[in-house]
């Protein structure tokens, strides 16, 4: 999932972010041991994990990393979301972790197009950079590697499902998140994918962006949007966190018979499938994304290995959630983990 689409995302001017770059400048070196030719004990490595700010979808990564910490042997953890979505304050959080003595970062870049110069002043540094639940935008990944949903993938998926329940015609509408930022555009395409693939039985309506700043936001958002038009909508597909609890909650009050398809598994959600007000859900896996973001760190940090391909951009998978598979689908998400862990381990990785 990248930026604050998610969730919700801030656009830094050039300006903003030379300056980030000057801030993280200062950033400490990594240990001589740890950036030398010969490779050192996972103990010597402290991670942190720094989304670009409070949001529930990363919430899980909390635990993900202690059970890293423990499970790995890693020789510290953290979880700092007081980036606020400002890349400057990310940057001076970052800087400051940096400056005691944390030296493998898995980061949810706030700006998708100058979070590069961040990973850039990072790995300059000498410390192993992972890209987690984000990619930037553009062609390159200045990180290590990147570990995140693939988003169109995913709206894809929620399209898909959303038109099965509508029964293979009538209209549909979109919510997503931050119009500018590229993750969102990346839904979009993938939700208009499904939509075309119906040949005109299905009419999209305009796509309602920018409301997944918090859940207020979203909630008079999907009241207006039902005041309007509930009564012609036939579909819902949200894409981003807030607006589908906020439209998971409105549609079943409404007594409107709108299809829902929503997006992560947040509790309002899966009780509104199992009562059946909501047709299903795209699960990501923010804790595989924390968990084997965490080892693939320490192997990087310890210099135990290094990535076959710089900057390799790695699904983390996406599970759509029924009815059917509401009480079962974590253990296919678990199995996912598992199969990214063994995957890094016996492909990705170069490791002595």
């Amino acid at each position: 999932m990248r930026r604050k689409d998610l969730l919700h995302s801030v656009t830094v001017t050039v300006a903003v972010a030379a300056a980030l770059a000057l801030g993280l400048a200062g950033c400490t070196k990594a240990p001589s041991s740890a950036s030398g030719a010969g490779s050192t004990s996972l103990a010597s490595i402290k991670v942190a994990l720094v989304p670009g700010g409070p949001h529930p979808y990363f919430q899980p990564w909390i635990q993900a990393g202690a059970d890293a910490k423990k499970d790995f042997g890693l020789g510290g953890m953290t979880f700092n979301e007081t980036a606020a979505w400002d890349q400057s304050k990310q940057n001076d959080v970052i800087n400051t972790l940096a400056a005691n003595g944390y030296n493998a970062f898995g980061v949810f870049g706030v700006s998708p197009t100058d979070i590069n110069t961040t990973f850039k002043t990072l790995k300059s540094s000498g410390f192993a950079v992972g890209s987690l639940a984000s990619c930037p935008a553009g062609a390159t990944d200045d990180a290590d590697f990147c570990l995140s949903t693939d988003v169109e993938t995913a709206a894809y998926k929620a399209g898909k499902a959303t038109i099965e329940a509508m029964g293979g015609s009538g209209v549909l509408v979109h919510l997503t998140g931050n119009n500018v930022d590229s993750n969102t555009q990346r839904r979009i395409a993938g939700v208009k994918k499904a939509v075309a693939e119906t040949n005109g039985k299905v009419t999209e309506l305009p796509d309602v962006t920018d409301i997944d700043t918090d859940l207020t936001t979203a909630q008079r958002a999907v009241a207006d949007l039902l005041a309007a038009k509930g009564g012609t909508i036939t579909g819902i597909v949200s894409t981003a966190y807030n607006p589908a609890v906020a439209a998971a909650t409105a549609v079943k009050q409404s007594g409107l018979n709108i299809k829902l398809v929503a997006i992560d598994d947040d509790p309002t959600i899966l009780a509104a499938i199992k009562d059946g007000s909501v047709y299903a859900t795209v699960a990501q896996n923010p804790v595989g994304q924390a968990y084997v973001g965490s080892f693939v760190l320490g192997q990087l940090g310890s210099k135990k290995c290094t990535m076959k391909t710089p900057g390799v951009t790695v699904d983390s998978g996406s599970f759509i959630v029924t009815k059917a598979n509401v009480t079962t689908y974590d253990t296919e998400r678990q199995a996912t983990t598992k199969k990214l862990k063994s995957e890094f381990e016996n492909t990705l990785l170069n490791c002595k």
